[in-house]
């Protein structure tokens, strides 16, 4: 009675372990449904990053490219794309706004040296300066297009505008 009686409970407790194995595996993946869009080569470390950093993010796709991996997001109804490194640190975070946020002053200056160039948009950069301090923390980068040609205006904490590259 006593082999009838372990062999019982033996079928019990794996019964329970496994079901309890399938209720764990559902979880982890409902739970990390946010970000199960093209994962496959993103590293451990910038899922569960951006996991923890961004919780309310929605519609998440992952795209790595030869230097970082990024993701583009919305939060709080707002469109955003943040960036971690190949090792999966966080380097920061962009937004797109619009180009009325541009003091006058800076406008003035980027109509001059940019003749025949319209402004379209501005992407606003957040650094994670605890990576690189070398960095400023807020970077505008004014979006410039001309026929079939774009580029790219930085334009650093002072207001002053300088040439960052082009765009293809």
């Amino acid at each position: 009675m006593d082999l009838k009686f372990n062999n019982t409970m033996k079928k019990i407790f794996l019964t329970f372990a496994t079901a309890a194995l399938f209720s764990v595996s559902a979880f982890a993946v409902v739970g990390h449904d946010k970000t199960a869009a093209n994962t496959a080569n993103i590293s451990y470390t910038a899922l569960h990053s951006f996991d923890a950093d961004f919780t309310d993010a929605q519609n998440v796709v992952w795209t790595k490219t030869p230097d970082c991996q990024k993701v583009d997001f919305t939060e709080n109804g707002e469109a955003q794309t943040a960036f971690y490194n190949l090792s999966g640190d966080f380097l920061g975070t962009t937004r797109i706004l619009d180009y009325s946020i541009v003091p006058a002053r800076t406008k003035q200056e980027i109509a001059e040296k940019y003749k025949g160039y319209v402004a379209s948009n501005v992407i606003l950069y957040h650094a994670n300066t605890a990576i690189n301090d070398n960095i400023d923390p807020v970077t505008y980068f004014v979006v410039l297009k001309k026929a079939d040609r774009s580029a790219l205006l930085r334009v650093t904490s002072d207001g002053d505008v300088e040439f960052f590259k082009e765009v293809k």
